[in-house]
């Protein structure tokens, strides 16, 4: 308590035993398919089953739930798994955006401590994310939220408690939960930041796993470490990951420096005429990776890239990438102002025409 509606439960009573369990969400036993779902965990083994509707972020409805537990069957475990998305770059939160963010995640954490504190409790398990640790793009208030978490636990455990924080990574979708929105340009990038999708049994037997040992805390998550590699082309590693990488990148200097270099080249080439199709097809082709697009054929030159899908992080991603391949500076506002990838190509083509020019 409190859990969602997940899987979760189902395997707490499967698989940990537990028979008596109360689940606190916003809508509780109101919530489409409740009946069939406690009939499901009775046939699983629970012997008494409570949907209740509350807030987890609210004092008073977190502290009516724990009085109401009966006292011949007290409390020994807390799972929580509350949390809220509101994705986007830094300079468009606001407080009421980072409030939405924290409140589920780190005010229903802190209560629940707080109001379970002197309770004997055999395990307290906070599930957070490994945004809090690997940080991923235009999540920095949900990576503040579940660093927060990682901190409670450790505190917890300072003082006697249980306590575990499992930073999980990204599980498989199944239409429902808060990635359950993810399009194919969204999961793209996250294989880009090396970071996959776990399936339910392997979600599950990292919990299980992760129950059993001494930590505090634990990264549940499945590294795409080939797709990072392909992503990062020369740029360094991130930190947490830069030895895991290293022992597959040794000898693989001058493979890593080979796209800017066949651009140049080819740039260097082409003549006047062929110089706008060289550049179109690198806009074009980063377009597709930054979407997780086929390839640079699935990019219509004259079709405005946010009908594809781009968003604003997919925008400073390829705004990123481009420059770096051409060694210049691109305006943020490069999709807005160049909306195609023709557009961008004129841009790009105006930029390595002035700087010739500036050279000779």
């Amino acid at each position: 308590m409190p859990v969602k509606r997940t899987p979760l439960a189902a395997h707490l009573v499967r698989a940990h035993g537990a028979r008596r369990l109360v689940l606190l969400s916003r809508r509780g036993g109101n919530a489409p398919e409740a009946g069939s779902f406690v009939r499901e965990l009775e046939a699983a083994g629970a012997e008494r089953v409570d949907l209740v509707a509350g807030d987890v972020a609210d004092r008073d409805a977190v502290a009516a739930v724990l009085e109401g537990i009966h006292p011949g069957h007290p409390l020994t475990a807390v799972f929580h798994l509350a949390g809220v998305l509101d994705d986007g770059l830094v300079e468009g939160f606001t407080a009421e955006r980072l409030h939405r963010v924290m409140a589920p995640k780190v005010q229903g954490a802190r209560l629940l401590d707080e109001l379970t504190e002197r309770l004997d409790l055999a395990a307290f398990v906070l599930f957070s994310s490994a945004a809090g640790t690997l940080g991923t793009a235009g999540q920095s208030g949900y990576a503040a939220a579940n660093a927060t978490l990682d901190a409670l636990a450790a505190n917890r455990r300072k003082r006697g408690l249980a306590g575990l924080s499992l930073a999980f990574g990204l599980w498989e979708q199944a239409g429902v939960g808060m990635t359950a929105h993810l399009g194919k340009a969204e999961l793209g990038r996250l294989r880009r930041q090396g970071i996959g999708a776990l399936t339910l049994t392997e979600g599950l037997n990292a919990l299980d796993v992760a129950l059993a040992r001494p930590e505090t805390q634990l990264m549940p998550v499945r590294l795409e470490l080939a797709s990072l590699r392909h992503a990062l082309g020369d740029a360094e590693a991130p930190p947490l990951l830069r030895d895991l990488l290293r022992r597959t990148t040794e000898g693989r200097g001058a493979e890593a420096s080979e796209p800017a270099q066949s651009l140049d080249t080819r740039l260097a080439d082409a003549s006047e005429a062929e110089r706008p199709a060289v550049l179109l097809d690198l806009v074009r082709s980063e377009v597709a990776d930054v979407l997780g697009l086929p390839g640079p054929d699935s990019v219509p030159a004259d079709r405005a890239l946010r009908s594809l899908g781009i968003d604003s992080l997919t925008m400073v991603q390829l705004r990123k990438r481009l420059a770096k391949r051409l060694n210049t500076t691109l305006p943020a506002t490069l999709v807005f102002d160049y909306p195609t990838a023709e557009a961008i190509a004129g841009l790009l083509l105006h930029d390595a025409t002035t700087l010739r020019g500036n050279e000779k």
